[in-house]
């Protein structure tokens, strides 16, 4: 059996009729509960406001998983008020399947790998091809230390400190970060407080650094060099055969034959490969300047920059004098850096010093 509506309208109080029906039920005016329903005609202003805020109510309610069927009629106000964006994104994705250079280039003059016809990495590669080989744009500062200077075509040396203003140190990072790229250093190894930094301007551009470095002891290196190309020319002289004379018809011809093919032994080429370590005497020498490195853009190493660089270093290094060669040691050269302070020095016993500092 049901229970009488009106219990649900009664105090918890007043006791509960038993065996009742719905239909003993007698409506009442004191006991049915009144409702009243208002309608409102509304402009059609209010209306097109009206709307709208419930569309947005129902977007911002709508969760972002449910999805939306493409059956289910167009609303046509929603429609009008919702921009549909057309734009597509068509950013090519692809697995690299162990390979790093998948899609990629490299440059075989700047070294630089980048992917072919991305206008992003087109733009990368034309920027820095073009410091790589001319030397990093230089518009000027007013404050220069220069050094020497060539009045009618610009060329200048100019002399930065760790103390400059952070306009020419930030200018200074940019080039050491390309010099210790060309040159394979690791990153942040090349300068400190006590360094001198000598940028070489031509044409607006950087196109050469030298790093320098106060040191006190220095060694010699033990040059075997003069020894070897004056035994080999007096092998080459000795194994020469006399001349000949060959005749055709008429025609009178002189040979003369080189024997350029020799034997090597085995402790022969371990000498040729140890040509490639730098062998030093054991005293330590004095010296007052360390050339931590030297870098010189593609574009104009055949002009000199080096030693003009070697020279301004010698000129300012010391305040109150001129470096002698003796004085000016190198930072364990290449075999391309060994060749050049051989040639600026005038001999292959230079000095040559240890930074200390493990790269």
């Amino acid at each position: 059996m049901q229970v009488k509506i009106t219990s649900f309208f009664r105090s918890p109080d007043a006791p509960q009729p038993s065996n009742t029906t719905v239909e003993d039920f007698v409506p009442s005016e004191t006991t049915e509960p009144e409702i009243r329903i208002t309608y409102k005609r509304q402009t059609p202003k209010q209306d097109s406001i009206f709307c709208r805020n419930n569309e947005n109510n129902l977007e911002t309610d709508l969760e972002p998983e449910s999805p939306i069927s493409l059956d289910a009629p167009a609303n046509p106000i929603s429609n009008s008020s919702r921009i549909i964006n057309k734009k597509r994104s068509y950013a090519q994705l692809h697995l690299e399947l162990g390979q790093s250079d998948f899609l990629l280039h490299t440059c075989s003059a700047c070294g630089l790998k980048y992917a072919r016809g991305e206008e992003g990495d087109e733009k990368v590669h034309k920027e820095y091809h073009k410091n790589s080989i001319n030397g990093i744009k230089f518009k000027g500062w007013r404050h220069e230390r220069v050094i020497s200077a060539d009045v009618d075509s610009g060329v200048r040396i100019i002399l930065v400190l760790d103390d400059d203003p952070s306009s020419q140190m930030n200018k200074v990072r940019e080039v050491l970060k390309m010099v210790e790229g060309d040159l394979g250093l690791c990153e942040d190894w090349l300068f400190h407080k006590l360094c001198k930094v000598y940028l070489f301007i031509a044409a607006h551009r950087i196109a050469g650094c030298l790093v320098a470095e106060p040191i006190k002891t220095a060694y010699r290196v033990v040059s075997n060099f003069e020894a070897k190309s004056s035994s080999n020319n007096s092998y080459i002289k000795k194994h020469k055969s006399n001349l000949t004379m060959l005749q055709f018809g008429g025609f009178h011809f002189h040979q003369e034959v080189t024997k350029k093919a020799q034997h090597v032994k085995k402790s022969e080429r371990f000498d040729d490969d140890c040509d490639r370590a730098i062998f030093c005497e054991e005293e330590a020498e004095p010296a007052l300047c360390g050339v931590r490195a030297i870098w010189v853009a593609p574009s104009n190493r055949r002009n000199h920059v080096a030693t003009k660089l070697l020279d301004a270093v010698r000129k300012s290094f010391c305040a109150d004098s001129i470096l002698e060669l003796s004085q000016m040691a190198f930072s364990q050269p290449t075999p391309a850096g060994r060749a050049l302070a051989s040639s600026y020095c005038g001999t292959g016993s230079f000095l040559v010093y240890n930074t200390g500092l493990k790269c």
